[in-house]
């Protein structure tokens, strides 16, 4: 018996150890996936830097500039610019060592999923940062520098302030315009059913106002330009999630294909 406990608590320490080793391997690819492309685009930092700002610079009155007000941040933001870009170019490669991390986990018609919502999150997470990049920062910086003529203020904003914003805001709406996903998933994986996720609608609705609320600037603009569309993508997601509801035939022949 003795002999048997060992052999099976070694088992389970080989198997933790080779899944460990497989996490981080996986990690390193990722890492390195984004270091390249980091290394590629680096030369061009102040360039990304600069369209990067162009929603506030525009949104300045005329003769108005970014300014600095740390000693290194004219080196270290266009860098921390140019890594979160590497970072989005890379991202598929990241999302699918994540996903191919757990597929040994998952059911065989789970598997399938992973390409279809490795692309899909993709899609949605850059179509929600270009929301954010192409009418949210102009909305809000054009409504926020209205204020400034009355009250005699030069509107002028540090570089370091405005990539944190930006990254926050970023950050907010690709995870929002993530929605979809995360319904479909919920009902493809049999977590929660479509009938609840319908039934819970008022509360989304009101959690989605509560989230805005939270992570946008204390405007109501902001805040009706990312809960009205985390909205709406929920309704999607229900929309979609229709063609995605597991069949008891399909659970009980993948049972034994795990």
């Amino acid at each position: 018996m003795t002999q048997t406990n060992s052999t099976e608590d070694s088992g389970l320490q080989e198997s933790f150890l080779s899944h460990l080793f497989e996490l981080r391997d996986r990690v390193i690819k990722a890492a390195l996936a984004v270091i390249v492309v980091f290394i590629g685009l680096v030369y061009w930092a102040p360039d990304i830097f600069h369209l990067f700002a162009q929603p506030l610079l525009q949104a300045l009155p005329a003769g108005g500039k970014m300014i600095v007000t740390d000693v290194t941040g004219s080196f270290f933001v266009p860098m921390k610019v140019t890594m979160l870009v590497a970072f989005i170019i890379a991202l598929p490669v990241v999302m699918y060592q994540l996903w191919a991390f757990i597929a040994p986990g998952l059911y065989l018609h789970e598997r399938k999923l992973i390409l279809p919502l490795v692309v899909s999150s993709y899609t949605l997470f850059i179509i929600g940062m270009a929301f954010a990049y192409f009418l949210v920062f102009p909305t809000v910086f054009k409504f926020m520098a209205s204020y400034n003529a009355p009250l005699g203020a030069e509107m002028s904003t540090d570089i370091d302030n405005y990539l944190s914003f930006a990254m926050t805001t970023f950050l907010a709406f690709g995870i929002t315009f993530e929605v979809p996903v995360v319904v479909v998933v919920l009902v493809r994986m049999g977590m929660v059913p479509l009938a609840k996720l319908r039934e819970i609608r008022p509360y989304v609705i009101v959690g989605a106002f509560v989230v805005s609320a939270i992570v946008t600037p204390p405007d109501v603009l902001s805040q009706l330009l990312l809960a009205v569309p985390m909205t709406l993508l929920y309704e999607l997601g229900l929309i979609v999630a229709r063609f995605y509801q597991p069949k008891i035939s399909e659970d009980n022949s993948d049972s034994d294909a795990k």
